[in-house]
């Protein structure tokens, strides 16, 4: 079995897959979605991935590698502390120079979060080039990969849970209201308008940017929504086509079968045994 770790800023999503007798990934097991808290210790995350574990019927021994993309570092040793006393796997960091098969285009590659990366490495391996990832979580992010699987760079923009709560923080009188389509465009009460300028705003904002994305790299570009808030906004976008919710899960996956395939042509122990290649930006 393989564990994932998908940790965000907001929310941590955890997955499980079914490894074949190459050591490769066969198939989704099962996902959960916890809170991120800073505050939790190894042996919290120890007792909690366990209990996820024993309700699938899973042995923590069955356990043969564990993969992480974080965005928030002061939880990734504590990560490690678990996985190394609770898993008994060292585990595989998203991070720069592990082998990811994703050129990385930018000024600063070592910069790219591994949320982002994930990502793009499963758009290329779906849906091919040229394609735009639109992830809408804590920030929304907009993520651009090269018709030869290449990563350009992007933007990112304050997500629109982000910016509810900068507005409700800095206006005393506006009362805090449900995130979600609202049912007009004219509001005739304060929480109406509330989620008109909310909702239509942040569709907007992601609207605009791809279109002058669109408008560069070309009108045979796909446009692909993950994230937590992709199935709210996305069917509203006039340019997202496809809402893929565990799309950094695969490219998480792929990225650790690579290591292990890199690891075994070594005669090494695998990603979660031995050092992953340094290879920058590959």
């Amino acid at each position: 079995m393989l564990l994932v770790l998908n940790v965000n800023n907001t929310n941590t999503v955890i997955a499980l897959y079914t490894l074949g007798a190459n050591g490769l990934t066969e198939g989704l097991r099962a996902t959960w979605r916890i809170s991120t808290r800073q505050s939790q210790t190894a042996d919290e995350y120890g007792i909690l991935v366990r209990s996820l574990l024993a309700s699938e019927g899973v042995d923590p021994i069955a356990i043969r590698g564990v993969a992480i993309a974080s965005v928030v570092p002061p939880v990734d040793w504590i990560l490690r502390q678990f996985c190394e006393r609770y898993i008994h796997q060292k585990p595989l960091f998203i991070e720069p120079g592990v082998k990811t098969g994703l050129p990385i285009l930018t000024d600063s590659p070592g910069e790219v979060g591994a949320d982002r990366v994930a990502n793009c490495v499963g758009a290329f391996n779906l849906y091919g080039g040229p394609t735009i990832v639109v992830d809408l979580g804590t920030a929304t992010n907009f993520d651009v990969v090269s018709r030869k699987g290449e990563f350009l760079g992007g933007a990112i923009a304050p997500g629109l849970t982000i910016s509810a709560e900068a507005l409700f923080a800095r206006a005393a009188r506006l009362p805090r209201v449900e995130i979600r389509r609202p049912a007009k465009i004219i509001g005739t009460n304060t929480v109406d308008n509330l989620q008109i300028g909310l909702f239509w705003g942040h569709v907007g904002l992601v609207d605009s940017i791809l279109q002058r994305m669109l408008a560069e790299l070309g009108p045979e570009t796909k446009c692909v929504a993950t994230g937590g808030l992709a199935p709210l906004i996305a069917r509203e976008s006039r340019y997202i086509t496809e809402v893929n919710e565990g799309l950094t899960l695969e490219g998480l996956r792929l990225i650790y079968d690579r290591n292990h395939a890199a690891e075994r042509m070594r005669g090494g122990r695998g990603p979660g045994g031995a050092e992953a290649a340094r290879v920058p930006g590959a």
